[in-house]
């Protein structure tokens, strides 16, 4: 199967699906969602694959919504983000969840908006030192989405997770690691995931799939109803004047002015 937006790659039983859209910080198009929803797909139907690594070329791992696309940019007329979330990003972000292959995320560079929820969605995640990691959606006067409010709340608390959504400051991947939310920092996150599937390859899949399952079913058991409110109310907030203000700051490089329309 070819790909526009990821490249997808067989390794001793691993399948490597990287997202090369360099270009833009790897921010996710519609096609660049389905392209690893699709991917993730492959590899579970391929039984000579018992892993995934989700990759990245470039200098960020993945910045989230790619807001020149013509269904979120809220400056060339109002945009319904609740369909954009329901019918893009939680698919991909169930896509990583319900993988029978466990996922590991190789973080190289900076992960931004719903970029982030992804690598909040991998089973195991190994980041470079000083990486960035980002929420930024108040900044265009949106809501954390793709199940961040879920992920943050059970890791860090509400306190904290409500500190990291609204004020932008980013979290560093010693904090990540800190706050249990990655496994490991790594001076080459790509070789080392790839380590790391390598152990997970020589184990008993059924014995994966079960752990995998039985794990997230004592972690997230109201997950769905989390995905479900952060998509009405991003819906809300996409057809919002301060979206259109903040997303036109963001494209024209300055910064918004936000009024609470």
């Amino acid at each position: 199967m070819t790909y526009e937006t990821i490249k997808f790659e067989k390794k001793d039983g691993t399948a490597v699906v990287t997202i090369n859209r360099p270009q833009v910080y790897n921010a996710l198009n519609v096609q660049g969602k389905l392209d690893i929803i699709a991917g993730i797909k492959e590899a579970n139907k391929d039984s000579s694959i018992r892993s995934i690594v989700l990759a990245a070329e470039g200098k960020a791992f993945c910045s989230g919504q790619d807001l020149n696309d013509r269904t979120v940019d809220a400056t060339k007329g109002p945009v319904d983000i609740g369909h954009t979330i329901e019918t893009e990003w939680n698919p991909l972000i169930e896509a990583i969840r319900t993988s029978e292959k466990l996922v590991i995320a190789a973080i190289q560079g900076v992960a931004a908006g719903a970029g982030l929820s992804v690598v909040l969605a991998a089973d195991m995640k190994i980041a470079a030192p000083g990486v960035r990691f980002i929420a930024g959606f108040s900044q265009i006067g949106l809501a954390p989405d793709a199940g961040m409010s879920f992920m943050l709340v059970r890791q860090i608390g509400y306190t904290k997770a409500l500190e990291f959504a609204l004020l932008g400051k980013p979290l560093l991947s010693e904090d990540m690691l800190k706050y249990n939310f990655i496994n490991e920092i790594n001076e080459n996150p790509l070789a080392r995931a790839l380590e790391l599937s390598a152990e997970i390859n020589k184990l008993a899949p059924l014995s994966v799939k079960m752990v995998k399952k039985n794990f997230q079913h004592a972690a997230e058991k109201q997950l769905s109803e989390v995905l479900q409110r952060e998509k009405f109310a991003q819906r809300f907030l996409g057809f919002s004047e301060d979206y259109k203000e903040g997303v036109g700051a963001f494209l024209e490089k300055r910064k918004p002015n936000f009024k609470g329309q």
